[in-house]
């Protein structure tokens, strides 16, 4: 891995690397005149991916820009979060400029300008507010802070009709949790992770399996990698510890336990197969399909008992219970294939924002600020006072409340 310091050195080659692309998600980009219409600007730069999209109060998406940082990360060994900073900066502009040009509106055309301001990497959210509220002074059009996990929640209801209740299960490299949405702003938290994510964990054991050495897993990211090696692979071929997660009778997560039993399997095959260097064991492809489904069953054990949970306090309308999974793990199509089979046991209709609407993006930004100046909600008085957080909660946290329920989960067959 590449430390921060060493990075400048390879400033000029790591840009060869990057490139300005337009992200068209699976809806039209709009050719209509937005007449009466309201505009939002959403800006995403919670992590390493700069985004910016204009969208109007019609679901119409009229620009979406992301410049990703994903493989300038990967060859460094991991998200460097001043790197991040960096390449925020040098990018932000004309993101952003690219988002007004694509929707052919001007700033003074805004009615809103949504940013993410938490939770995220500080450094990397310092440069979307800055940025923000540099344009709100030349504008000035209003500022919509953003709660980033509130957007993903929430993304789906630009594609398609979601009424309010409906559970959410957030899965992406930096959280994991499961909410019930009530409203635009109105959330109660009913599991979160203990550790680290589901992400993080598919991203380091990727990592040390050394999948990017392989041709088809090249500029992948890690849970990409493990998906695509895991298509060949078989998903009962190596144990992990299910038992020992189920013992807690609530829906927390924890994924630290996962990643150190992969790394012990991963050491083992190594010395079993004398595997030095570079190379990568033989077995790989059913590794990453035992791990994948590992990370499946602890989801989908949560998962379950949250439905049940929402049956016991009547949260969700019996005939009409819906599940929204989103974040940038949940693009992975064999986790949705697992998390629908629960849904199917609970009569439950489960959702799924498009996979490139489930990373981070400007477009769900923009939306969620589209979604409270809609409703006369989160628009700030004092721009200028506005801050980031780097961990910040999302509502009204009753994991407690969930876990002295103490559910009993049945059977679940997920193989």
């Amino acid at each position: 891995m590449l430390s921060y310091c060493r990075y400048r050195t390879l400033t000029r080659a790591v840009k060869q690397l990057i490139t300005v692309q337009g992200r068209q998600p699976e809806i039209r980009l709009s050719q209509l005149s937005t007449g009466g219409k309201k505009l939002v600007l959403g800006i995403e730069t919670s992590c390493d991916d700069t985004g910016a999209a204009v969208v109007n109060s019609e679901r119409n998406v009229l620009s979406d820009v992301i410049h990703s940082q994903t493989r300038t990360h990967i060859e460094m060994g991991g998200v460097i979060p001043l790197l991040a900073q960096d390449l925020h900066r040098i990018h932000i502009k004309e993101i952003v400029d690219a988002a007004l040009s694509q929707a052919d509106v001007r700033l003074k055309d805004l009615d809103a300008i949504a940013v993410t301001v938490k939770p995220g990497l500080p450094p990397s959210l310092s440069v979307g507010l800055s940025h923000a509220k540099q344009l709100v002074r030349e504008s000035g059009v209003q500022m919509i802070p953003i709660h980033h996990m509130e957007a993903h929640a929430l993304t789906v209801r630009l594609i398609q009709r979601v009424d309010f209740p409906f559970l959410v299960l957030l899965v992406s490299g930096g959280h994991c949790l499961l909410a019930l949405s009530r409203d635009v702003e109105d959330f109660l938290l009913i599991g979160k992770s203990m550790d680290e994510s589901p992400g993080d964990a598919f991203d380091k054991t990727a990592r040390k399996l050394k999948l990017k050495n392989l041709p088809e897993c090249s500029g992948l990211s890690g849970g990409a990698s493990i998906e695509l090696m895991a298509k060949k692979g078989n998903p009962a071929a190596f144990k992990f510890p299910h038992h020992i997660l189920g013992r807690y009778p609530h829906c927390n997560f924890s994924f630290s336990g996962l990643k150190e039993t992969a790394r012990r399997i991963i050491e083992d095959e190594e010395t079993k197969h004398g595997v030095e260097g570079p190379n990568i064991i033989p077995n790989v492809a059913d590794f990453c399909a035992s791990f994948q489904f590992a990370i499946l069953h602890h989801l989908a054990r949560r998962l379950q008992r949250a439905l049940l949970f929402c049956d016991l306090h009547n949260l969700l309308p019996v005939e009409k219970r819906t599940l929204v999974v989103s974040g940038g793990v949940a693009s992975n199509m064999y986790l949705r294939e697992g998390l629908q089979k629960v849904c199917d046991l609970h009569d439950c209709h489960l959702i799924c924002p498009p996979p490139k609407l489930c990373t981070d993006n400007g477009l769900m930004i923009a939306w969620n600020g589209m979604e409270k100046l809609l409703v006369g909600k989160g628009i700030v008085e004092d721009f200028e006072s506005v801050t980031f957080e780097g961990r910040c909660p999302l509502g009204k946290d009753i994991t407690d409340e969930v876990a002295k329920s103490n559910i009993k989960l049945p059977r679940l067959k997920l193989l």
